[in-house]
C-alpha cells in the first residue's frame, strides 16, 4: 500500500480542523456562546475538544520541520488557551470530570506559556484522586501518565506494575479468532468500550508511540493478537474512530500497520469514509453526521474521529518516512 494514501488521511483531516478551529474555542462566536457565562452552560463537550486539540499538538508528529506547519492555527488557538483564566475555568461545571481535565490541561501545556493557570489548576487537585485507591488498573495508567507529565507527586504505582493488570494483559477476546469475513461480521472479539480502554492503555504506556510500551513476550503477542482481531471487526462494521485508534495501537506495540491486514484494511476503510473536504463524517457508518446536520451538529459528530485519525496519520507516516 503506497504512503500516499495515509499522506491522504493526514492532509485531509489537518485540513479540515484547520478550517474549523473556531469550534475548537469555547469562547467563539461559532460555538453558540456569545457570553463566557453562557458557554459554561455545555462546559463540558467543549472543554474536552479543545483539550484533544491539545494532545493532537502535544504528539502530531511533523515529518519536516522546514515544510509548513499545518498545526500552525491550531498550536497558536492552545497557546491562547491555555493561558485565559477562564478556560480552566470552565472545568468546574464538570465536577465529575475536573479533577481529570486539570490534570490533563496541566500535563499538556505548551512549552514557553506563561503556566500560572496551570499551576493553579493543579493546586486544586484532591490528594485522593492522585492515589490507587478505588481506580482500575486503566484508570491509575492513565492518572500516571498525565501527572508523570505535568510534574505532579502521585502513589501510582509503577507501569511495569500495572501492566499485568492492564487491559492490554488482562483482557481477553470472546471466542476464538474468526476464520472468514463472515464470521468477523457477526463475533465482537470485544466489547467497544473495552476496545478504547485497550487502545489508551498503549497510548499511555509508549507515549502515542514515541517510547518503549513496556511490554514484551506473550504479553506482547496477546495485545498485538487482540488488537489485530478487533480492527478486524471495526473495519467489517464501519467502526472507523475505534478503527483509528487501533492502526495507531498497533504502531505504539511496533508494528508497522500498514505491512498487517488489519491495519492496511482499516486505513483503507478511514480513506474511504474520508470527505472530499477531509472529515470523517462521525465515529462510524450507523453514527455518521446526517446530511442535514448543520455545522455545529456535523462538527460534533465529526470532530473527534477526524482529530483521532489525524494524530494516527501523522505519527505513523512520520515514521515510515523517517524510517
Amino acid at each position: 500500500m503506497p504512503p500516499s494514501l495515509l499522506e491522504q488521511l493526514s492532509a485531509g483531516a489537518l485540513d479540515w480542523l484547520g478550517g474549523h478551529l473556531d469550534h475548537f474555542d469555547p469562547f467563539s462566536a461559532t460555538t453558540g456562546s456569545r457570553t463566557r457565562s453562557a458557554a459554561r452552560s455545555t462546559a463540558r463537550g467543549k472543554a474536552k475538544a479543545a483539550l484533544e486539540l491539545g494532545l493532537l499538538c502535544h504528539r502530531a508528529a511533523r515529518p519536516d520541520d522546514t515544510a509548513p506547519d499545518p498545526l500552525s492555527g491550531a498550536t497558536a488557538l492552545v497557546r491562547k488557551l491555555w493561558q485565559d483564566p477562564d478556560f480552566p475555568r470552565l472545568f468546574d461545571d464538570s465536577p465529575a470530570y475536573a479533577s481529570t481535565y486539570r490534570l490533563v490541561y496541566a500535563a499538556l501545556a505548551p512549552a514557553g506559556i506563561d503556566d500560572t493557570q496551570c499551576r493553579e489548576a493543579l493546586a486544586r487537585l484532591d490528594p485522593e484522586f492522585l492515589s490507587p485507591g478505588g481506580k482500575s488498573p486503566y484508570r491509575r495508567i492513565e492518572i500516571r501518565y498525565y501527572a508523570d507529565k505535568a510534574g505532579v507527586r502521585h502513589d501510582i504505582e509503577s507501569y511495569a506494575e500495572l501492566l499485568p493488570q492492564s487491559p492490554l494483559v488482562a483482557l481477553r477476546a470472546a471466542g476464538p479468532a474468526a476464520a472468514n469475513a463472515a464470521a468477523r461480521s457477526t463475533v465482537e472479539p470485544l466489547a467497544v468500550p473495552q476496545g478504547y480502554a485497550l487502545t489508551h492503555t498503549a497510548f499511555y504506556l509508549g507515549d502515542f508511540g514515541r517510547t518503549d510500551p513496556r511490554i514484551t513476550g506473550a504479553d506482547l503477542d496477546h495485545a498485538r493478537d487482540l488488537t489485530h482481531r478487533m480492527l478486524l471487526h471495526c473495519v467489517a462494521h464501519d467502526l472507523w474512530d475505534l478503527a483509528a485508534e487501533l492502526v495507531l495501537t498497533q504502531f505504539v506495540l511496533r508494528q508497522d500497520p500498514l505491512g498487517t491486514p488489519s491495519g492496511a484494511a482499516a486505513v483503507e476503510c478511514l480513506a474511504r469514509a474520508q470527505r472530499p473536504d477531509g472529515a470523517i463524517p462521525g465515529r462510524s457508518a450507523e453514527l455518521k453526521a446526517a446530511p442535514q446536520a448543520t455545522a455545529g451538529e456535523f462538527f460534533r459528530k465529526a470532530y473527534h474521529t477526524t482529530l483521532v485519525t489525524a494524530l494516527m496519520a501523522s505519527i505513523v507516516s512520520s515514521a515510515r518516512w523517517a524510517s
